[in-house]
């Protein structure tokens, strides 16, 4: 056969099957089924980034599926208190949610894992424990107790130690302090003398406004400029020992969540994976700006005294031994975290940390 001819027509067969293949997707799509889901946030609509991931999912999963699969959004409080997420989700009253898990440690300690616990992994660390180490598998087997499935939904990257309203010196000035934080960090410094609260983030300033409460964690720099604190508490704190890399999730009626065709089950994985990269990367890029204007404004940056850190990290330590004797659901995931952390650990004070106290430092003398 003429080589030319051969070619040409080798091109229409190969033309031709990329015709149909583009002539086939609307068809696929049209067999499946049409799909709507209600999705409850435990943050306000006010807190872009944060708030934002459940949107940038809603308006991945409707492109990813030709429009069949639809999730609204809705902010905390417009269907249930933020707070609430998790029980909504259980009991059907909405399909998914996008919240921090450890807001209940209250049901079980063991909740806090997957998100976050003090002295933890960072972001990086959390989600190779999560993607490659176990760390999804363990959490899923968790909750399906609570009839839930759970994909990682974003990342904070390590938070600011947060606001107060008098300055810190020292482990003494915790005693009767009373400070909204979340997670299990309120039962780590107890001990310490301090009178942990549990608020959602739309109540926290005026509480702080009124002296209902003397101090409040929240996120970092963006997020907290948003939300005013600066104005009522002029110290603001570092680094959140408790939240060195916080992993929001989203969370599904499990026995919604199995109904759903594979491809729409591989579109909610994918879409949470887009979100998780894309908040950590929002914040990083918000934060740096956001603490110089802050410092404009006057707020005291101090570091968290190394006598509270130490104080801290045993109480930690003390914390999580007690529970690995008294909840075996603690234990099952804790101690393969706990293996997994030491050998990150060992990893990262080889190469990372090297390289960023050196190039820190130079960049602190002004090289």
């Amino acid at each position: 056969m003429d080589r030319r001819k051969f070619i040409l027509k080798a091109g229409a067969v190969t033309g031709g099957a990329a015709a149909s293949t583009v002539l086939a997707a609307p068809a696929i799509a049209q067999e499946m089924p049409s799909i709507r889901w209600r999705l409850t946030s435990s943050f306000p609509n006010t807190l872009d980034t944060i708030f934002g991931g459940a949107k940038t999912l809603s308006s991945a999963i409707s492109e990813i599926t030709g429009g069949k699969f639809q999730i609204d959004v809705f902010p905390a409080g417009e269907l249930v208190p933020g707070l609430q997420a998790l029980d909504a989700v259980q009991d059907g009253t909405v399909e998914a949610a996008h919240t921090a898990a450890y807001y209940y440690v209250g049901k079980d300690p063991t909740f806090a894992i997957g998100a976050t616990i003090p002295f933890g992994l960072n972001a990086r660390q959390q989600n190779a424990w999560l993607y490659h180490g176990g760390g999804n598998e363990a959490y899923d087997e968790f909750l399906a107790g609570y009839n839930v499935k759970g994909l990682p939904g974003g990342n904070t990257g390590v938070q600011m130690g947060g606001w107060f309203r008098k300055e810190i010196n020292s482990v003494a000035d915790l005693q009767g302090l009373k400070m909204r934080i979340a997670g299990l960090a309120g039962r780590v410094l107890e001990p310490l003398g301090v009178v942990p609260q549990q608020l959602a983030g739309g109540d926290i300033y005026p509480a702080l406004e009124r002296g209902t409460i003397d101090a409040t964690e929240w996120i970092g720099p963006y997020d907290d400029e948003k939300l005013g604190f600066y104005q009522v508490a002029p110290y603001y704190y570092y680094p959140a020992f408790w939240e060195g890399g916080l992993t929001l999730h989203f969370l599904f009626n499990k026995a919604k969540y199995e109904e759903l065709p594979a491809a729409y089950k591989a579109a909610l994985d994918t879409a949470a994976k887009a979100v998780n990269v894309n908040m950590m990367a929002l914040y990083d890029a918000k934060n740096m700006q956001a603490i110089r204007s802050l410092v404009g404004k006057g707020v005291q940056l101090r570091p968290l005294p190394r006598d509270i850190l130490d104080a801290s990290y045993d109480s930690a330590m003390k914390l999580y031994a007690s529970l690995s004797e008294s909840n075996p659901k603690w234990k099952a995931i804790y101690d393969p975290w706990a293996k997994f952390r030491a050998e990150s650990y060992e990893w990262f004070r080889v190469a990372e940390y090297s390289y960023d106290t050196y190039v820190y430092t130079q960049q602190a003398a002004g090289k």
